[in-house]
């Protein structure tokens, strides 16, 4: 039942929320953090008392807390919940994610009793989808994290918010409409009628039907495809990410993006790993053209927010890269395979750490400046130093500098792809060349030279204008040189803001330099998976 908990303690606090108008203000983003922080605690107990290594059935590794009941047993669905080396670490990262995203709204103005309550809804989505070893069932989460978002873009988003709402939206429910058409396939194609991951990993659907189980592959790879997203199914995520609040954009980036890359690795590749065999190499071109793409248009965007959000395309490219040769049985030994999966699994986490960071710093843009635009910034290492050190800090892990989580994830996957297709390896090593360039020159035009703000900004460096307001200040809307002290002006980061973001570092370092810490949780689960995929 400890499970259970976690997964419907922030709907249960999000409940409370609803049912008591009086918890306004700040005291409805205390009891945001306050359900956070205890998920987070039951979260780490969980890890705390797992055990890696093959379970029982030897068909997912190390299960643990596990719930089977009985849903509707017409079609043999049922609430069936657990995790294992898979699933626990993006437990782990989902409690840590929302919990700094608590702290950083602390001081949220906007319905803060609302805003808190759709988080705290949008924490269960996740966490019961990460949690679930029932198609149907991770369905349905799955779904709920696309309303939960929604939401949260359209209500608290700026600009052309309501737009990118939707865009969002439809993109994404499409995706899943896709994916419920492939769960249905494998239903109907499995002798025991089961939507049960653990009975259909144990005695995979469609295996004398190659035609059957690549139309299957096709229709979940779609689905999975636009939630991740990878090219050519991106296009929703630029205008989401802009328009969507920090705490969005970093929930959006850190989270919902990994229900993408791990339905690859939880259904696809276990549950039909005969047609994952046969199409893996079209996961491997797909994977490095997302990881080029993202990397050369992030390169070319003149706006903060929009760069980052191509730069989350070019890590989940190495994702699908990874997985991608663990399909290759006959290219590679199991080892790489296994390497090139715990590379794969270590880039979801590393990703939602240091790009939830950078989302987060990116609210300070527009809380200054009510603008993402490079052109209208610079020299902002002087006046916020704190502000500045935290950026270089999140661009540097980015870029995969030796140190941080990142490096350790993208070294995996290339060691572990590199034997089973060595030259789509070595194109996709071009991503992160283009990736450090990218991040080194933003960090030259944010920090570096005369300090500039938009003229917008206001005296006391908090909110300006309204984006409804700015076609009447448009005429003063441009760079202005500030000279010391009047730069002063600009405040940095607040003590919330710092103690949102500074964990999240302070993690990606740790796992840089301590990776046994999540390595020994992955390995038994990945090594798992490929002789699933390889059997």
């Amino acid at each position: 039942m400890l499970l259970t908990v976690v997964v419907f303690l922030p709907l249960l606090a999000a409940g409370v929320l609803v049912a008591a108008p009086g918890l306004a203000g700040r005291a409805a983003i205390g009891l945001w953090v306050a359900a956070s922080a205890v998920d987070l605690l039951l979260v780490g107990w969980m890890w705390w008392r797992f055990e890696p290594g093959t379970g029982a059935s030897g068909v997912v590794d190390g299960l643990a807390y596990e719930v089977d009941l009985q849903w509707i047993p017409t079609v043999d669905a049922g609430y069936h919940i657990g995790v294992d080396g898979l699933s626990l670490p993006l437990l782990a990262l989902t409690g840590v994610l929302f919990l700094a995203c608590a702290v950083y709204s602390l001081r949220e103005p906007d319905r803060p009793r609302t805003y808190a309550a759709l988080f705290l809804f949008l924490q269960s989505a996740c966490l019961g989808t990460f949690a679930s070893l029932d198609l149907i069932l991770f369905f349905v989460f799955f779904d709920l994290t696309i309303v939960g978002m929604y939401f949260v873009i359209a209500g608290w988003g700026h600009g052309d918010a309501r737009r990118s709402a939707l865009k969002f939206f439809l993109y994404t429910f499409i995706g899943s409409l896709a994916l419920l058409v492939g769960f249905i396939g494998l239903f109907l194609g499995s002798e025991e009628r089961t939507f049960d991951m653990v009975a259909l990993a144990a005695d995979p659907p469609l295996a004398d039907s190659p035609l059957a189980g690549g139309l299957v592959l096709l229709a979940i790879g779609l689905g999975l495809a636009v939630k991740t997203p990878l090219f050519p199914f991106h296009t929703w995520l630029p205008d989401a990410h802009t328009d969507a609040p920090a705490a969005g954009s970093a929930v959006l980036a850190g989270i919902l993006l990994k229900l993408g890359t791990y339905g690859f690795v939880r259904i696809a590749m276990p549950i039909l790993p005969d047609a994952w065999q046969r199409w893996a190499m079209v996961a491997v071109i797909v994977g490095v053209i997302s990881v080029l793409w993202g990397a050369f248009v992030a390169l070319a965007q003149t706006d903060v927010k929009r760069m980052i959000a191509y730069t989350s395309v070019n890590h989940m490219g190495y994702v699908l890269l990874g997985l991608g040769a663990a399909g290759l049985v006959a290219s590679a030994d199991e080892g790489a395979r296994t390497v090139a999966t715990v590379g794969a699994m270590y880039q979801m986490v590393s990703h939602g750490l240091l790009t939830g960071a950078l989302f987060l710093l990116s609210g300070w843009f527009w809380s200054h400046g009510h603008t993402y635009a490079f052109d209208r910034w610079g020299g902002l290492a002087r006046p916020a130093p704190v502000f500045a050190a935290c950026l270089a800090v999140a661009a540097f892990g980015s870029l995969g500098l030796p140190g941080f989580s990142g490096f350790i994830a993208e070294f995996q996957v290339f060691t572990g792809a590199l034997q089973a297709t060595p030259v789509a390896t070595v194109i996709a090593v071009v991503g992160i060349l283009v990736t450090a360039g990218l991040f080194l020159l933003a960090l030259q035009r944010l920090l570096t030279g005369d300090t500039t703000v938009p003229s917008a900004e206001p005296e006391d460096g908090g909110e300006s204008v309204r984006p409804e307001e700015e076609p009447a200040r448009a005429g003063r809307a441009v760079a202005t040189t500030v000279r010391p002290p009047t730069a002063t002006r600009i405040r940095d980061l607040r003590g919330h803001e710092t103690a949102s973001i500074v964990p999240l570092l302070a993690l990606a370092l740790v796992l840089g330099l301590l990776p046994r810490v999540l390595l020994d949780v992955l390995e038994p689960a990945a090594a798992a998976v490929v002789e699933l995929v390889a059997r």
